[in-house]
């Protein structure tokens, strides 16, 4: 399968990276700000998307953080420069529903870079803004995978 890296204006009727839907459909909406995320995987999968085209902006407005926004972006800017996002496995989910206030999303994300695959597996957390359930879901946290 062609992986996907730092591609923006992804046509709407390409399947989207998540392996959703195609990306008008799936994650388009999110990251245009037409539609907010029902689900914490909703919003995992559409931060991955994100990653894999670059959409930075999205992945800025979904994770709050003391950090200056300027750094942030830099920051996020080089990872998706480096990295090529291949596929995207979600291995768990606990919670994080319509009427939830928190969420855990377990993935396995797999990537290339410089030639090497590599596979980031990680549980998130999510949660409401604010603790409101008609609040914007936001990525809290990575949460360390037990053995």
């Amino acid at each position: 399968m062609a992986g996907f890296g730092a591609k923006t204006g992804l046509a709407p009727d390409q399947p989207c990276p998540c392996g959703g839907a195609s990306y008008g459909c799936c994650c388009r909406p999110l990251h245009r700000q037409e539609q907010a995320a029902a689900t914490a995987e909703q919003l995992m999968r559409s931060r991955y998307s994100a990653f894999a085209l670059a959409e930075i902006d999205h992945l800025l407005r979904t994770q709050p953080s003391a950090q200056p926004t300027r750094e942030r972006r830099r920051a996020l800017e080089a990872s998706c420069r480096q990295l090529r996002w291949r596929r995207l496995e979600i291995l768990a989910i606990e919670a994080g529903g319509p009427d939830d206030l928190h969420g855990t999303v377990t993935f396995a994300a797999h990537y290339s870079a410089g030639g090497e695959a590599g596979v980031l597996r990680e549980c998130s957390r999510f949660g409401r803004e604010a603790g409101r359930p008609d609040g914007a879901w936001l990525y809290l946290e990575a949460l360390e995978l037990s053995d």
